[in-house]
Parts: structure tokens; sequence; C-alpha cells
């Protein structure tokens, strides 16, 4: 597979994934309409799309670069997190404009979804690599 194929891939299979989860789990915390919370996380997927796009592309550039190669579970774990604290950054404001909430209500929901697809990106990346293999950067 070429990286480029690979990637798209890779970002439409997460982000599905993701847009059924917080979709649902905003509808049930906050009362609101599926309708809602579901066209919330379509924009935030794409948001989510061109930042994970970005991040992917600097991170196998700096990846390839590296003498030890393969990816670590503390390669995985520091992948993981930096693309989540990005993200967060960007969507904070993004939900409490959208949602109509306070910012510090969308940081504490932006937070625990971060802590949540901190795990849940470190499961995905492992399961991806293990039915498609690793990338040409960490060969």
């Amino acid at each position: 597979m070429t990286p480029r194929v690979r990637r798209v891939v890779y970002v439409a299979s997460y982000e599905f994934i993701a847009i059924l989860m917080v979709g649902v789990s905003l509808a049930v915390l906050l009362g609101e309409p599926l309708l809602d919370t579901g066209s919330f996380a379509v924009l935030t997927s794409l948001i989510a799309v061109g930042w994970n796009y970005v991040y992917t592309v600097g991170f196998e550039w700096w990846e390839a670069r590296q003498t030890v190669k393969g990816r670590s579970t503390r390669r995985r774990v520091a992948h993981a997190a930096g693309f989540e604290i990005g993200l967060m950054v960007l969507l904070a404001p993004f939900m409490s404009w959208w949602l109509s909430i306070p910012l510090a209500e969308a940081l504490v929901y932006e937070i625990s979804f971060a802590l949540f697809f901190v795990c849940y990106t470190y499961l995905f990346n492992l399961a991806f690599d293990k039915i498609f293999g690793l990338p040409q950067s960490a060969q």
C-alpha cells in the first residue's frame, strides 16, 4: 500500500468510528438530539482529518530520521498523546461555540475525550499496523 493510500484508509476508518462514539456520547451526556451532536461530530471529524494528515506527515518525517526503527510502546504513546493534545487545542473553542457551552465546560469534555482517545488511538494504531503492516517510515 502506498503511503498516501495507507493514510486515507487509516483516517477514514479511524474517523468513522470516532464520529459514532462522539455523537452518541455527547447526545447522552448533554441530553441533546443525536442530530445536533452527530452534526458536531461530523464537523469535528473534518477538523480532525485535516489535523491527522498534517500531524501524521510530520510524525513520519521525524520517524524516518530516527536511528531506531519500528514503533515501540513509547513511540506509540508519544504519537497518540501529541495528536490528542493538538486536537484538543483546536476543538475546545469550536465545541464551546457550536454547543453554546462555556469554554471551561468544553475543555472538560475535550480533556475527557482526549484521555479516552489516547487509549483508542494507541489500540487503533496497533490493530491497523497488525492488519496492514508497518509503514515504510517504520521499517
